[in-house]
């Protein structure tokens, strides 16, 4: 019996718009403990693809809005314009056991995708020579109200655009951005566009540096509803920053559903009673500053899937991500 891949491609877009700054978050699924940095303003603008041979969905663009409240913790909005493709299928003959499958017609429907809210608190840092546990937690909330910290807000690498790269040294770091995805005022839910809401995605974040290899993991819960699974995400990012202007990573990131929602329960193009759904892909991307202030960002990321991809599972063909990073706030 054929899966409706086009269902997972939108509930994979809305996991992939969880892609902040250096390393992990945008333009990779994995984030990463990294913030702004105490009112700075970090603003990504990205075009993101998702697709297999039977459907695509795309967010054109996906404004990502984060604010740094101190030097640890980060504030976020996000919200996209999101295109669904399905593509047309033929008939499947019936198998043993199994009905036969209706030709299935291509279209295209667009409109407002859902919001994201979330919080980011890089509650643990480690620096070089420094006690594994004294002084290296905290909130880093002192700077946002005009109190001065006890060591530069550089160290925890949250200074963009810094002539020197201070970000060596931190050698750990570890954090949590809880993130609530809430349904917008709009049709995009009854239409097919958007799964039903709200939902909530639960993270752990940890970034550290072995010699000149940058690592990055992320291992996070998505608490569903009524109409959209349960389902792990797990991150992982391997890579090097060549100068404090260009930086590659390869990244491997898997998502999985933890339970199967029964019929009936769902709407639209999410109705329910599918069986458990899973995508696992591999890419390569990086940044490169495109100005002398490391102020303005070019992000660029591509993959696929490393399973087979075929019209019957949920495997991508390609996933993509290109956008633009504009970094604000005091010098």
């Amino acid at each position: 019996m054929r899966l409706p891949p086009k269902k997972w491609l939108l509930t994979s877009l809305v996991l992939l718009s969880r892609l902040s700054h250096a390393q992990g978050g945008p333009p990779f699924r994995t984030d990463d403990p990294e913030t702004p940095g105490n009112k700075h303003w970090e603003i990504n603008f990205g075009f993101i693809g998702d697709r297999n041979p039977a459907a695509g969905a795309y967010q054109i663009p996906d404004f990502d809005i984060n604010y740094g409240l101190g030097d640890r913790i980060q504030l976020k909005y996000e919200i996209p314009i999101a295109i669904e493709e399905t593509r047309p299928q033929p008939a499947t003959p019936a198998e043993p056991g199994t009905p036969a499958e209706p030709a299935e017609p291509g279209q295209v429907i667009g409109g407002l995708g859902e919001s994201l809210l979330g919080i980011k608190w890089r509650f643990y840092e480690h620096h070089p020579g420094d006690p594994t546990i004294h002084n290296r937690f905290g909130t880093g909330l002192l700077g946002a109200f005009g109190h001065k910290s006890t060591e530069p807000a550089a160290a925890s690498g949250d200074s963009p655009g810094a002539a020197d790269s201070p970000e060596q040294l931190v050698n750990l770091s570890i954090s949590t951005y809880p993130q609530l995805f809430l349904d917008n005022p709009t049709r995009s839910v009854p239409r097919g566009l958007v799964a039903p809401g709200p939902s909530f995605f639960l993270p752990l974040e940890v970034n550290a540096r072995i010699g000149p290899i940058r690592l990055d993991g992320e291992v996070g819960y998505n608490f569903g509803n009524h109409a959209v699974p349960q389902s792990w995400s797990r991150g992982l990012l391997v890579g090097h920053e060549f100068t404090d202007s260009t930086e590659a990573y390869l990244e491997l990131y898997d998502s999985q559903d933890a339970n199967r929602i029964p019929p009936g329960q769902g709407t639209g193009q999410f109705a329910t009673g599918e069986s458990k759904q899973r995508e696992t892909t591999l890419g390569l991307g990086g940044r490169q500053a495109l100005n002398k202030a490391k102020t303005l960002n070019l992000l660029l990321m591509g993959g696929r899937s490393f399973q087979t991809v075929s019209a019957s599972n949920n495997q991508p063909s390609w996933i993509a991500y290109v956008g633009l990073q504009v970094l604000l706030g005091p010098k």
